[in-house]
Order: structure tokens, then sequence, then C-alpha cells
């Protein structure tokens, strides 16, 4: 078993680079786009650490990360936006660097991949808190609700991290056209997150009056 998952989780990476590599290196016309090797160590490299770590301390969540289909078919149509919105906004990444268009100084873009690797951390975080956090919207066998750390001030810390992750992204790339694109995330999430909690309230044992108890979904004193 740990064999298949180092095996997986090795797949995973380097099919995962490869793809974004060539959404990213084909439009921008040479493997010199620097932010594009920015942004490829950023993503990867703590992930293959967390990789690690999950394979030494919780394989159980490694594989449930892994593993991850979608069985309904509205968070199918998300995963599917979401998606969508990586694969354009990479592509237009690219466009930007080869025609010139307008291009962010190298310091927001170091900044924002110190930003990512931070959230990055917390992401880490939450995985330890959580060990029932699937890539998939489902109630495991004797699933409870985490009420404690980060799952103390908002229901989904998950989702308020990798908005933040995302964001960062087309600012490592250096691209304003690409940032306007990943603005669509919060909209896609907001979406994820409804169908969510309908199954949690309807599922889960403790999840409504978790809800009476932690008001805010993803932002603190908003929403």
């Amino acid at each position: 078993m740990t064999i298949d998952l180092i095996i997986q989780g090795i797949l995973k990476i380097v099919i995962g680079f490869i793809i974004i590599g060539l959404l990213l290196f084909v439009p921008a016309g040479t493997i010199a786009y620097w932010n594009g090797w920015l942004l490829l160590k950023t993503i990867f490299i703590p992930m293959f650490i967390l990789g690690i770590v999950l394979l030494i301390g919780n394989p159980k969540l490694l594989m449930k990360r892994l593993n991850a289909k979608e069985k309904q078919e509205e968070q199918k149509n998300v995963i599917r936006m979401s998606g969508l919105m990586f694969i354009l906004g990479f592509i237009i990444a690219g466009l930007n660097y080869r025609f010139g268009w307008i291009f962010l100084p190298r310091t927001i873009s170091n900044i924002a991949a110190i930003i990512y690797i931070i959230e990055f951390i917390l992401y880490a975080e939450v995985l330890r808190e959580n060990e029932y956090l699937s890539r998939t919207v489902e109630i495991q066998k004797d699933q409870k609700v985490i009420d404690t750390g980060l799952y103390s001030i908002i229901r989904h810390p998950m989702y308020s991290i990798t908005i933040i992750m995302f964001l960062m992204i087309p600012l490592i790339l250096g691209s304003i056209s690409s940032f306007i694109i990943f603005l669509c995330y919060p909209a896609i999430l907001i979406k994820r997150i409804k169908n969510e909690e309908e199954l949690l309230e309807k599922d889960l044992k403790g999840y409504k009056e978790y809800q009476k108890k932690v008001k805010y979904k993803l932002i603190p004193w908003i929403w």
C-alpha cells in the first residue's frame, strides 16, 4: 500500500508539473518565462514536502486526497468550472508574457509567492486538524464535526485559504489579465459551499449545532 501511494503521489506531481508547464510555456513561446518557473517551484515543492509528511504521519488522509472523484453532478460542474478557470488563466498568463501586455514587477510576484507558501502552511494545518478532509463532498464513516483551531473561527477554513492561494497564482505569473479570470473562483466556491452545507446539515450529526456556534462560512464577521 505504501509503495502504491508513493508511486501514485509521484505520478500526480509529475503529471501536474508537465500539464501546468505546457499551459504556461507553450503560449509564452519560450521556457525563459521566469514567472512560470517561480510558480512551478512555489506549487510543487511544498506539495512534495506535504506528501512526504502525510505518507509518514497520515497515509489514509493522503489516500483520500489522491483518490478524489466527485459523485454529485453539481459538484462535478464546480470542478469543471474550476478547471476551465485554471486553463484559461495559465494560457492567458503565457500569452501576456509572449506579447508584452501589462506585466507586474518581479517584487510583486516574489511577495505573492511568499504569501502562497504561508497560506499553504495554513492549508497543511487544516489537514492536521481535520482528518476527514477529502477533495470530494461526502460524509465519511464515523465522521464527526471539527470545531477546534481554525474551525472555531470559520466553518470552511480550507476554502478561505485556497481563495488566497489561488488569487496569488496570477500575481506570481505577473499577469493582471489572469488575475481577473481567477476572480471568478470565490463565486465558484460559494456554489460548492452551498451544496456541501446542505449535505452536512442533512447527514452529519451535530453540524446544525456547529452552524449556530460558528456563524461565518469563509470570512470572519462578513460571511
